[in-house]
């Protein structure tokens, strides 16, 4: 099984699909054009009886509408005028037509828009952020995965155009399946060419071996946030937390430096942190693991619902949230791709907040 999953992701997921789809209208549009033929030769018949033992079936023809041939399908009834007078085949021809070029639809938005960053410009007001930082510049990215050097200097000249405070990480650069190679490294040293005022901060998630990926941002500069926070300036505190799955996350101990008056933003890679302990005392929280669904429809995260991801389905697929405590989360679709599984309408982002005091 697991050979022809791997098979799969090798020639790749949306052109095994699209193979399939034109094949699939092909087939249905000969089939009509067989079966009209055959119905021809029927009329003309003195053995309508034997004829009819070779039709194909309206249940097969209906059945190829709506498995993805409703376009050949409409080609075959209209070009050769073949069940146009049934109505049971006007409406599932309908319907099959809006199946497929829904289909069409989502592979090209695949192969075009979900591969394309999208930076997503936020202005972000609270009355406990300090006054004296307004316009403050944060940008968060996350879920990194497999995405290649060249697009992630590409993202890394993006973000210094747009003049960044502080760059936050969410996480997950593959780095436990990449175990012995350099791929994360090579992540990790495009992102490090980021120019900021403040720094660059990150986690680790649950794709990631903690040990290897620190080590990795030490060697670059970049800083770990291990349970762990900092003063970034005076009354802005930040902090980030282990991942949950596979570390133990203690958001208490990552904020315990901060002072009172301080406005804190947290980093987790799983929201679900959010609900299982306190966020009192925080103001802002940044995770990912989502990948707003990945694979969805119209943007309507289908596979979130079953609950493995995230335990809160629905709630962290992506976007403003709360936690528990009613403290605003933001989860993000994350950059790039987890090994070959295409976005579908679930668009990569780096999300850019600037800070204002309300």
């Amino acid at each position: 099984m697991r050979r022809i999953v791997n098979l799969i992701l090798n020639i790749g997921i949306l052109e095994l699909f699209s193979i399939f789809f034109i094949y699939i209208n092909v087939s249905t549009f000969l089939l009509y054009a067989v079966d009209k033929r055959k119905a021809v030769k029927n009329k003309l018949s003195k053995n309508k009886y034997r004829n009819n033992k070779w039709r194909i079936s309206e249940s097969t023809l209906i059945f190829l509408m709506l498995a993805l041939g409703g376009i050949g399908a409409l080609f075959g009834m209209l070009l050769f005028r073949h069940k146009t007078r049934k109505l049971k085949f006007k409406i599932v021809a309908g319907l099959g037509f809006v199946i497929a070029i829904s289909a069409i639809i989502h592979v090209v938005h695949s192969f075009t828009l979900d591969r394309i960053i999208k930076y997503e410009e936020i202005d972000f007001q609270t009355d406990a952020w300090p006054a004296e930082l307004d316009g403050y510049r944060i940008a968060f990215m996350t879920d990194f995965h497999t995405i290649t050097d060249e697009d992630m200097a590409e993202i890394i000249v993006e973000i210094n155009r747009r003049n960044i405070d502080l760059l936050l990480l969410g996480g997950d650069f593959s780095s436990d399946v990449f175990r012995g190679g350099t791929h994360y490294q090579g992540t990790v040293r495009e992102i490090s060419r980021a120019v900021t005022t403040d720094g660059i901060f990150g986690v680790d998630g649950n794709h990631d071996d903690a040990v290897m990926l620190f080590r990795a941002k030490e060697r670059y500069g970049i800083v770990p946030l291990d349970n762990s926070g900092l003063q970034i300036r005076e009354g802005f505190y930040l902090a980030g937390v282990q991942d949950m799955v596979l570390r133990n996350s203690d958001i208490a101990t990552a904020i315990a430096g901060a002072a009172v008056d301080d406005f804190v933003i947290l980093v987790s890679h799983n929201p679900d942190v959010t609900m299982a302990q306190s966020t009192d005392g925080v103001d802002l929280i940044f995770t990912g693991h989502s990948h707003g669904g990945q694979m969805t429809f119209f943007g309507f995260p289908i596979y979130l619902l079953r609950g493995d991801v995230t335990a809160y389905r629905l709630r962290f697929a992506h976007g403003f949230a709360y936690s528990a405590d009613d403290v605003p989360v933001f989860t993000s679709r994350g950059v790039g791709v987890y090994y070959r599984w295409p976005r579908i309408f679930a668009r990569p982002e780096v999300v850019i907040f600037t800070m204002y005091s309300e």
